[in-house]
């Protein structure tokens, strides 16, 4: 058998719907998004994901920077690849030789008329050099900041993995706007830190989403599809044996009333059970893929603009459901790590972000430590 025999997730994200604006189309620039290999390989693929468009995409050019060289990604031995509404594409195989925490940058062009509309926001200190530039720029190592900005959002790229060795394997992270932003990130570095080489860390998370319900309204689109259009789309990952769920604070906050906001009825709010059957469909699908199945608690919610009793009272009755059900291989108590002991509806000082729903930094490099070493060693 071959050194390298196994593929392997080692970078990825959800794909959501874009924000609606009248710009939302795009033409003659280049999206560049550098990511770090968890392992060493001898060659990687790529997933390009148009699953949220209504019309085709065309991506006329794609490359990879390692090591200071360029290299054309192919499409069926072709420079450009054409993407279906709904669909997604695999590129050819790119032989090559990669080491561990080498940096990968994709850079794709966009030479057309194109619907920015598949994408996703995320945040973290591995996730926070990605850029879009005027022109085709695939080939050009530095470019100048006259010609481009910083961007958080990642346009159609949902996927890397890397032909590596066996003993190696990813773990994905399934949530919200909480798994959109560090904590994934944080987890990935803890594996460094703590030698844990053989496990890369995948995000699939997309701001504002729901287990249960979604959107249709224009103005709210871009809040992410629901659980049971999600889940399947983007769990399955290339050398995955486990996930980590972490969601359903968006089921409880959101309803407010028609009186309030048109598009927020309480009809919306579920009880505690439909919501723990919500993620009794996470748990019985991911158990369908051979994946070992983590589920994370909600996080303290007292001070936000919608708390209200009765939403801890839900909040808290999902949580006792997550750690005490014998249907997970494991309970991760990602509140009880960042809470308040003296007021365990708040978070403890240094934790809050300031909006009383998103942890700080500090709030999420002490998620990412709750994770037990067992399930990312």
């Amino acid at each position: 058998m071959d050194k390298f025999s196994k593929w392997v997730s080692i970078w990825g994200n959800a794909v959501s719907n874009g924000e609606n604006r009248p710009e939302g189309y795009a033409k003659d620039i280049t999206l560049r998004y550098p990511v770090k290999s968890a392992f060493e390989g001898d060659a990687i693929r790529l997933t390009f994901d148009n699953y949220c468009g209504t019309e085709a995409i065309t991506l006329s050019k794609v490359t990879v920077l390692i090591n200071g060289r360029f290299h054309a990604i192919l499409f069926d031995g072709k420079m450009s690849v054409t993407i279906p509404a709904g669909e997604r594409t695999v590129s050819d195989e790119l032989e090559i030789q990669i080491k561990e925490w080498d940096t990968i940058t994709v850079s794709m062009y966009l030479g057309d008329f194109t619907q920015m509309r598949s994408c996703v926001y995320v945040q973290g200190p591995l996730s926070c050099d990605s850029l879009y530039a005027v022109g085709d720029q695939t080939e050009v190592e530095d470019i100048s900041i006259d010609i481009s900005l910083p961007k958080s959002i990642v346009y159609f790229l949902s996927n890397i993995s890397v032909r590596t060795a066996e003993k190696n394997h990813a773990i994905v992270c399934y949530g919200d706007s909480i798994t959109a932003q560090d904590w994934p990130d944080y987890l990935a570095l803890r594996c460094r830190e703590l030698g844990f080489k053989n496990t890369s860390i995948i995000r699939r998370a997309t701001s504002g989403s729901r287990i249960l319900r979604e959107y249709s309204c224009l103005k709210y689109l871009s809040y992410g599809l629901k659980g049971s259009k999600r889940f399947d789309h983007e769990v399955p990952t290339d050398g995955a044996d486990a996930v980590i769920i972490q969601q359903g604070i968006n089921d409880i906050i959101h309803p407010v009333g028609t009186d309030v906001n048109p598009f927020r009825p309480m009809s919306d709010l579920p009880t505690a059970e439909e919501l723990i059957d919500g993620l009794k469909y996470y748990i019985e699908h991911a158990r369908s893929f051979g994946l070992k199945v983590y589920v994370g608690t909600l996080l303290p919610i007292e001070g936000w603009r919608t708390y209200a009793p009765f939403r801890e009272e839900l909040k808290n009755a999902y949580n006792e459901f997550i750690r005490t059900t014998d249907l997970i291989d494991g309970c991760i108590d990602f509140d009880k790590a960042v809470r308040d002991p003296k007021n365990p509806a708040a978070f403890n000082k240094g934790n809050d972000s300031g909006d009383h729903l998103h942890p700080s930094a500090l709030g999420y490099k002490t998620m990412a430590e709750a994770v037990d070493e067992k399930i990312i060693k």
